[in-house]
């Protein structure tokens, strides 16, 4: 679950927090939001490891008075309880990716670059998948759980990258497309490897599958997106 180490960050470092003309702006969360979107990334990767259904539909938003006091006799619930805007941001249609690590070394990350799923839903879906379907690894197992680190990043709009010399590794995530073949690299990808801009434009093509240089050519499209990244605290 989350703890008040959770960590929030854009990737936004210096002079990279105002977006130049025709690039992707920041992306933001507030801090309840970003605490409930653990909560729910950690539920499904546990309920999937378990074969348990997760309950992440089941949230209540907190009845207050005019006063913001719950009003006496109001219900409790086991389901958390979550501010109206908070319950209202999960119901927007979101675009997320679930990474999982253990002890540092990458054991899941599966997401989606479209929002057609509410928010809150395509985070449960993209945990549980991360855990159990990511065709690269085995599922995670039981055993593991505790060792399971989780960080949730929140996709904005992508817009298409007219010039690759524009693009700004550590803010910006990368999507090539070519040829029915696709790829994204989260903008993390750069700032946790230490990639400049040619390593990442290299890396995304070759993991859609085409050489690594094919950005320099025209019939490649490239698209550009800001993340918002959660993580959980060190436990």
């Amino acid at each position: 679950m989350s703890t008040p180490g959770d960590r929030v960050a854009d990737g936004t470092t210096g002079s990279g927090s105002d977006p130049s003309p025709g690039l992707p702006a920041p992306v933001t969360l507030d801090p309840e939001t970003a605490a409930a979107l653990l909560r729910i990334a950690r539920e499904a990767v546990t309920a999937a490891v378990t074969h348990r259904t997760a309950a992440v539909t089941q949230r209540r938003t907190t009845p207050t008075n005019a006063g913001g006091a719950r009003p006496s006799g109001a219900p409790e619930s086991a389901a958390p309880h979550l501010s109206p805007a908070t319950g209202g941001a999960l119901d927007e249609p979101g675009a997320a990716f679930v990474t999982l690590t253990e002890r540092g070394a990458l054991r899941g990350c599966v997401g989606s670059l479209v929002a057609e799923q509410p928010l809150g839903e395509a985070v449960a879906s993209a945990g549980a998948s991360a855990a159990v379907r990511d065709p690269r690894f085995m599922p995670v197992t039981e055993r593991e759980l505790p060792a399971i680190h989780i960080d949730v990043s929140v996709l904005g709009p992508a817009v298409p990258l007219r010039d690759p010399m524009a693009f700004r590794p550590g803010i910006d995530g990368i999507i090539v497309a070519r040829d029915g073949r696709r790829a994204l690299l989260l903008p993390e990808v750069a700032t946790d490897l230490g990639w400049g801009a040619r390593e990442m434009l290299d890396a995304v093509c070759e993991k859609a599958g085409l050489e690594g240089h094919a950005w320099h050519d025209p019939r490649t499209r490239l698209s550009v997106f800001r993340t918002i990244r959660v993580s959980e605290g060190a436990t």
